[in-house]
């Protein structure tokens, strides 16, 4: 599908325009920085995307408002008795120096134990938390990828963990392909369930449609629920 992308302000707010193979606006706020996306089919002059976005200056403001407001941990620094989540339970980190390979435990649901080399920096501590939360995380999507593959009848042929900034998921519908983001360790496992679903639907329909929406109340009626709980906090 051929694209043309480009930028607009309108009422100081950024518009990100992607124009495409399609036959409807959608237009949508994204998480956690309120980012604003337009997609518009390629015929619609850029005055009438303007106008579109003017008329719905009000709902997105409220949408940007609502992620602003939401709370946010402080950045993580990797010391003594610092608070990290993990599936949504929050655990002190604890760190071991010992001269062996790195690695992370959690102890008496309460502790989060670092063994790190004496004298590792900052940026090691946290790439290897990192690659520990990429590794539950592989452990658990392949079982949710086959439970939905068998109830939505679709195949996912590819899937992927990485870090995002705007999007909890995304996904490539021609090549089947879905990647999840890596922030998704440390939310419960339910609400990574939600997002392994979502992608997946776009499979069976590629937009955020009303037909969308039914397929998600059909198959998890408290996504919702899920969806809010996703992005109350961010870690």
């Amino acid at each position: 599908m051929s694209t043309n992308q480009f930028g607009m302000t309108v009422s100081g707010i950024q518009v990100d325009v992607v124009k495409k193979d399609i036959k409807n606006i959608h237009l949508a706020v994204y998480p956690p920085t309120g980012r604003v996306r337009l997609s518009s089919p390629k015929s619609m002059k850029t005055e009438s995307l303007r106008l579109f976005v003017i008329n719905k200056l009000g709902w997105i403001k409220k949408h940007i408002r609502n992620m602003k407001s939401q709370i946010r941990e402080p950045d993580r620094e990797y010391v003594q008795g610092e608070s990290h989540w993990v599936e949504g339970n929050r655990y002190l980190l604890n760190i071991i120096e010992k001269d062996e390979a790195p690695s992370v435990h959690i102890r008496n649901k309460q502790y989060l134990d670092l063994q790190i080399r004496p004298g590792a920096d900052k940026a090691k501590r946290e790439e290897v938390i990192k690659e520990w939360y990429r590794d539950r995380l592989k452990d658990k999507i392949p079982a949710l990828i086959e439970k939905w593959e068998k109830q939505l009848d679709v195949k996912v042929k590819d899937w992927g963990v990485r870090q995002m900034k705007t999007k909890w998921g995304s996904c490539n519908i021609e090549d089947r392909r879905i990647w999840l983001n890596l922030e998704l360790a440390k939310k419960p496992v339910h609400c990574l369930e939600y997002v392994v679903l979502h992608e997946m639907l776009h499979f069976k329909e590629r937009h955020h449609s009303d037909r969308f929406r039914a397929l998600l109340d059909d198959k998890m009626p408290s996504w919702k629920e899920r969806k809010k709980e996703l992005n109350e906090v961010v870690y």
